[in-house]
């Protein structure tokens, strides 16, 4: 249990560190968007690889579908709601100004929803006794760095003081450590229900990237972001065969 919370801590730490980052320095844009790059790559490997492919060595096709379309659908359903409300600015690294001062919850919860799934997925690979996956742990806290940095500008742009911005994101990481930690309580689940909820999760986070991650990259990098995205694909190949 304490090993989820650990690891879902220092991945989920990962957005607080983009905050203060950008709350000191001047990030450009095309460097938000290289890292976004970066870590769509990684989670699009820890997904395929962690995730889905230790699912069907305990399941078969027929579970693995049902929760990553499962896991697809709902989380596209909610970031429809999330982002009618102002969470689409989440992952904007230029902010809004007209609306921006109605979106700060919504960035907020936006946020959170994403986070979610992603640590869920360190307290699933720890079932059984396992050591904790480094290619998960490292994907999500590449993911999560560009999240923080972009967020926090949205916030800023809503008017949301430093102090506020600094509590807002405490409570990200403290909600990713609790879904660290009830990953881990799928321990006494059936092969099956394990199998749906880490495809669940797989779902949920590939919708993800499709919808805010990939396109934000390409917005603030441009064509060049392809190759880094592969690039992030390979580390999180190579650490799941380290």
């Amino acid at each position: 249990m304490w090993n989820a919370i650990l690891w879902g801590t220092i991945a989920a730490s990962a957005t607080m560190l983009g905050a203060l980052i950008v709350l000191k320095f001047k990030i450009p844009n095309r460097i938000i968007g290289f890292i976004a790059a970066l870590g769509t790559g990684a989670l699009i490997g820890a997904t395929t690889y962690e995730l889905l492919e230790d699912a069907l060595e305990i399941s078969g096709f027929k579970e693995i579908a049902i929760g990553f379309l499962g896991g697809a659908l709902i989380f596209t359903i909610l970031d429809i709601v999330i982002s009618r409300n102002g969470g689409h600015q989440r992952k904007n690294s230029e902010g809004h100004s007209s609306e921006s001062s109605n979106s700060g919850m919504g960035i907020f919860i936006g946020t959170i929803m994403d986070t979610l799934p992603e640590s869920a997925m360190i307290g699933m690979s720890l079932i059984g006794g396992g050591s904790v996956s480094f290619a998960l742990v490292i994907s999500i806290f590449i993911s999560n760095l560009p999240e923080g940095i972009s967020s926090t500008v949205g916030l800023q742009k809503g008017g949301y003081s430093k102090k506020k911005i600094i509590v807002l994101w405490s409570f990200v990481v403290l909600f990713s450590a609790i879904s660290s930690w009830l990953g881990v309580l799928l321990e006494g689940a059936s092969d099956m229900w394990k199998a749906l909820m880490s495809s669940f999760a797989g779902g949920a986070i590939i919708s993800m990237i499709a919808s805010t991650m990939m396109p934000e990259a390409y917005k603030e990098g441009g064509p060049s972001v392809g190759f880094i995205t592969a690039i992030g694909v390979f580390i999180s190949l190579y650490l799941h065969h380290m």
